[in-house]
């Protein structure tokens, strides 16, 4: 594959990669309507999102500009200056899907950015975006893994900066990750996790249940030609995730410290921010 990812990065450990999943019978949707009562409950959570995300992996990004009316990228670029990079700092993007966090993260002073997916097909796809849309100065700074949130392949105190946009809720333990997040970041460091959220006002409430309940299931799926019941599972493993005031508990359970909590267009986003104590 072009610009296939360096390993001097990782130590051994355990990987989670698509041959070790095992998959739901292909003849099955990843999700009919009796897996949503709480999708996030499920034994087999991390096989099926990871056959979603491969069945969706080429429509992905036009499905995101669509439906978050082109928000997406400017969540992004929030991000980033929250995750405020220092020239020479080295950044992970776990969940990284088809790279446009890592992109962007690219774009900063950092040296070197490494992305993180569950999904080989979308990590095909990062690497096949990545000369397209990087100048080659930026796009060296890149390399992508395939691997699992829950046991990152990388030695303790490797990063500077962790980053997760929208991936947390797919994740069977979110406390597991956030301690490996806390684990792989210096001292000083800093962990930045974007993540959906249920409006909390009237009426942008009630729109937004119209819209991630009826109108964006229905389009999505018809724009990607989805059969693995992607765009109902993605809505209602919002409604059933945690708080904001749970996830903020659960990273300082980790050992973070100053945890914040920012709501971005009008409460549909929001980014968390955490540091590791120098």
């Amino acid at each position: 594959m072009p610009g296939s990812p360096t390993k001097s990065h990782e130590q051994p450990g355990t990987d989670l990669t698509s041959a070790q999943v095992p998959a739901p019978s292909s003849a099955a949707p990843a999700w009919a309507a009796p897996d949503l009562a709480d999708p996030h409950a499920l034994a087999d959570k991390p096989a099926r999102v990871q056959r979603m995300f491969g069945a969706i992996a080429e429509s992905y990004d036009l499905n995101n500009r669509v439906h978050s009316l082109g928000q997406d990228q400017r969540w992004r670029k929030f991000a980033v200056k929250s995750a405020i990079v220092k020239p020479g700092e080295h950044v992970l993007d776990v969940a990284c899907g088809t790279g446009d966090l890592t992109e962007a993260f690219a774009s900063s002073p950092a040296a070197k950015v490494t992305g993180v997916d569950f999904t080989r097909a979308m990590l095909d796809i990062a690497e096949r975006k990545r000369p397209t849309r990087l100048p080659p100065e930026l796009g060296a700074k890149v390399s992508y893994h395939e691997g699992d949130a829950m046991a990152l392949r990388f030695p303790a105190a490797s990063f500077d900066v962790v980053s997760i946009a929208f991936g947390i809720r797919n994740v069977a333990d979110p406390a597991k990750a956030i301690a490996e997040f806390f684990r792989v970041l210096r001292p000083g460091g800093r962990l930045v996790v974007l993540e959906f959220d249920r409006p909390r006002w009237f009426p942008m409430n009630l729109f937004y249940d119209f819209y991630c309940g009826w109108v964006m299931p229905r389009t999505a799926t018809l724009i990607s030609r989805d059969q693995s019941g992607a765009y109902r599972y993605l809505p209602r493993s919002v409604g059933t995730f945690m708080s904001r005031s749970e996830m903020c508990g659960r990273m300082a359970g980790a050992g973070f410290s100053d945890v914040t909590a920012t709501g971005l267009s009008l409460g549909i986003c929001v980014c968390y921010r955490a540091f590791k104590q120098a």
